[in-house]
């Protein structure tokens, strides 16, 4: 095809993406009364599940400290459309995270055809892999993430005679960001394969960075959990850790296919 065709052909890609995300943020805007009571607001109450597994996880380590009892926050919206515009913010962000696994089926609908044909059969499950990772980040962000964080700043006080209240929209753009920023890092091993495949990564270059990587993995544990017990920290960075050596894992297969066709070739 020509440029102009080729643009054509992108410009309908791109507007059936965005018309799936209108359409999950519509059904959103629907199911409203669910999505943020249930689930918008879940981590602000003392009944939401990950609360409930801390305590249960106290009592088996003997750690009083973890179980969440109290969570001495109240939540108001301060600005006369505050409501309205968290309403239609969060409908969009439900509608993208909704509408990902077929908005990137799209785009790959449209990269998928300008790859040769082993480039393709390494890429084999892209769409699938990269939505599943996708959605494990934004559940890891949401049920893990979130919680440890909402927690630890809602219990945080510099005197006993400041009252936390937070505006509505503040919590919903920390909770959005934490989940987004999640599944967004959960993407990593898929990363990786790119960058493989590219020549950039080695799965040599990575056990060799392997420690520093750790370190790296530990400190963003402890800036996302700001919460001073161990356990939590722990639990954030033990899926980081488990992304890393897959990703190691994913570069090391590249390279194998990558000798095999250079083997092949000569």
């Amino acid at each position: 095809m020509s440029f102009i065709d080729h643009l054509e052909e992108l410009r309908w890609h791109i507007i059936r993406s965005v018309a799936s995300i209108f359409i999950f943020a519509i059904a959103a805007l629907y199911f409203h009364h669910f999505i943020f009571h249930e689930v918008l607001l879940g981590p602000s109450r003392t009944d939401f599940w990950t609360y409930r597994m801390l305590c249960k996880l106290s009592e088996v380590v003997n750690m009083a400290d973890l179980c969440v009892n109290k969570l001495d926050f109240i939540l108001q919206s301060r600005q006369v459309g505050g409501q309205f515009m968290t309403y239609i913010t969060t409908a969009a962000l439900a509608g993208l995270i909704g509408a990902f696994p077929y908005a990137f089926w799209e785009v790959w609908r449209f990269i998928k055809p300008g790859l040769r044909p082993e480039e393709r059969r390494a890429a084999r499950g892209a769409v699938f892999y990269v939505t599943l990772l996708f959605l494990s980040g934004v559940l890891f962000g949401y049920y893990i993430i979130s919680p440890l964080t909402i927690n630890f700043l809602a219990n945080f006080k510099l005197d006993e005679s400041i009252s936390n209240e937070f505006d509505i929209g503040s919590y919903f753009s920390i909770l959005a960001t934490l989940t987004i920023a999640c599944g967004a890092m959960f993407e990593l091993p898929m990363v990786v394969f790119f960058l493989s495949k590219a020549g950039v990564v080695t799965p040599s270059l990575m056990r060799e960075y392997r420690r520093h990587a750790y370190v790296v993995i530990l400190v963003i544990a402890a800036i996302i959990t700001p919460s001073p017990d161990m356990i939590s920290q722990i639990l954030v960075a033990m899926p980081l850790f488990f992304l890393y050596e897959i990703s190691i894992s994913v570069s090391a297969r590249v390279e194998k296919q990558r000798q095999k066709a250079w083997d092949a070739g000569t």
